[in-house]
C-alpha cells in the first residue's frame, strides 16, 4: 500500500513540505481512543500517542488530532509504537457543538471529500435535521450526497414526495434512494466511491449506516442491531474510525448523532439557504431581519406560498442558534486565553525565584 491509497495527494504533499519536522514519517489517523491514536502507514496499523509539546500548545480541543488527520510521527520498538509530533494542515474538517451545555467544538473527522447523509425514508426522515447536516457539511466545504435508506418500507409515491421535499431545500445535492434489504441503489453508491478519496457516513442511529458499511465492504465485519420499538436506533458504532475499502476509497463510520448543534456556521447557512439569501437581495431595507419589516421579500414569498414556511422558520432558528453559540464560544476563548497567559506568567516567575 502507498500513501496515495490512504488519500495522500498533491495538496497534502505541499502542506507537508512546509512542516518543520520533515525528518519524521507521515501517517494517517484511523481511530481515536481516550489517550491513544491508531495510525496507518504504508506497511501497518500502529498505536501512537501525542507529544507533551503538542498537548501544551493545543489551545482548544480542535487542536488535537482526529480521525482522518495526516500527522508526522516518530517510530519506536521496530515501528510497533509511535509518537505524533505534529498535524498536517487540514483540507476540511467536520465539527459540531459538543452535546449538552458545553459550548465547545467536537471534531467528527478531517480531510473528508464527500459526506453521505443517511436518513431512513420511513420514521427517521426529517427535513429540519437534514438542513442541520447540510449546514455542517457546507461550512466545511465538503460535497454532500443524500442517501435515503429503507426504501423497501415505503411506497413509490411517498419516496417521490420525500425526494421532492429534499430538492426544494437542496436542489443541487445528489440524492440516492437505497435498501440494504433488497440491494436497490447500492451499486449507485459504490460507483461514487473512488480510490484515494475519503468519505464519511453521517446520520442518526438505526438508519442503516453500519449495514451499508458492511455492504460496501462486502462482508459483515461490524455489528448491527434492531431498531427500538419507539423508532429510535440503538448505538452500535461507538467510535469514529477510518476504514480502507478493498476496491479503493476510504470511509469514516461515525456513531449516530441525535443532537447536532452548530457554532458560527455563517458560510454553511448561506450555502444551505441560498434561496433565502437570493430573496434577501430584493428586500426594501439592507439591514432587514426578515421577521417583521414591510417590504421584506422573504416574508412576502412565505405569504404567497412561494417559499416553504418550515424552511424559512428553520433558517431563522439555525441563524439565531449559530450567532448565540458563536458569541458564547468567543467569550469562553477570551477567558481561556487570559487564564493561559496567567499560568505562563506564573511559571516564568517561579523559574526566576
Amino acid at each position: 500500500m502507498k500513501l496515495k491509497d490512504l488519500g495522500f495527494n498533491d495538496w497534502f504533499e505541499k502542506e507537508a513540505e512546509k512542516s518543520q519536522d520533515k525528518e519524521y514519517s507521515l501517517a494517517r489517523i484511523t481511530a481515536v481512543y481516550k489517550n491513544q491514536f491508531e495510525i496507518r502507514n504504508e506497511k501497518a496499523t500502529v498505536v501512537s500517542e501525542i507529544t507533551g509539546k503538542l498537548i501544551y500548545e493545543a489551545a482548544l480541543k480542535a487542536d488535537f488530532p482526529t480521525v482522518g488527520d495526516w500527522v508526522r510521527v516518530q517510530y519506536f520498538n521496530e515501528e510497533t509504537l509511535a509518537i505524533i509530533h505534529s498535524i498536517i494542515p487540514r483540507k476540511s474538517v467536520l465539527k459540531r457543538k459538543m452535546a449538552g451545555n458545553s459550548v465547545e467544538f467536537q471534531l467528527i473527522a478531517a480531510n473528508i471529500d464527500t459526506a453521505f447523509i443517511i436518513q431512513a425514508s420511513d420514521y427517521d426522515f426529517n427535513i429540519a435535521r437534514l438542513e442541520r447536516y447540510l449546514n455542517m457539511i457546507n461550512e466545511a466545504g465538503i460535497e454532500p450526497v443524500i442517501l435515503l435508506s429503507k426504501t423497501d418500507l415505503i411506497s413509490l409515491e411517498d419516496l417521490k414526495q420525500i425526494t421532492s421535499d429534499i430538492t426544494n431545500v437542496s436542489p443541487f445535492s445528489k440524492i440516492i434512494a437505497f435498501s440494504n434489504k433488497t440491494g436497490q441503489g447500492l451499486s449507485e453508491i459504490k460507483n461514487i466511491i473512488m480510490p484515494g478519496k475519503t468519505y464519511c457516513l453521517l446520520g442518526s442511529s438505526g438508519v442503516g449506516k453500519t449495514t451499508l458499511l458492511n455492504n460496501l465492504i462486502g462482508e459483515g465485519l461490524y455489528a448491527t442491531d434492531a431498531v427500538r420499538k419507539d423508532g429510535k436506533g440503538r448505538h452500535i458504532t461507538t467510535r469514529r474510525q477510518l476504514i480502507i475499502l478493498k476496491d479503493g476509497g476510504l470511509i469514516v463510520d461515525t456513531p449516530g448523532m441525535r443532537e447536532l448543534g452548530n457554532i458560527g456556521i455563517n458560510a454553511g447557512i448561506k450555502e444551505t439557504f441560498s434561496d433565502i439569501y437570493d430573496l434577501a437581495k430584493e428586500c426594501k431595507y439592507k439591514n432587514c431581519t426578515h421577521t417583521v419589516e414591510p417590504g421584506c421579500k422573504i416574508l412576502e414569498s412565505v405569504k404567497e406560498d412561494l417559499l416553504n414556511e418550515k424552511h424559512y422558520q428553520n433558517f431563522l432558528k439555525l441563524q439565531k442558534e449559530s450567532k448565540h453559540y458563536e458569541m458564547t464560544y468567543q467569550e469562553k476563548r477570551k477567558k481561556d486565553h487570559g487564564f493561559g497567559k496567567f499560568i505562563k506568567q506564573a511559571m516564568k516567575n517561579n523559574k526566576k525565584v
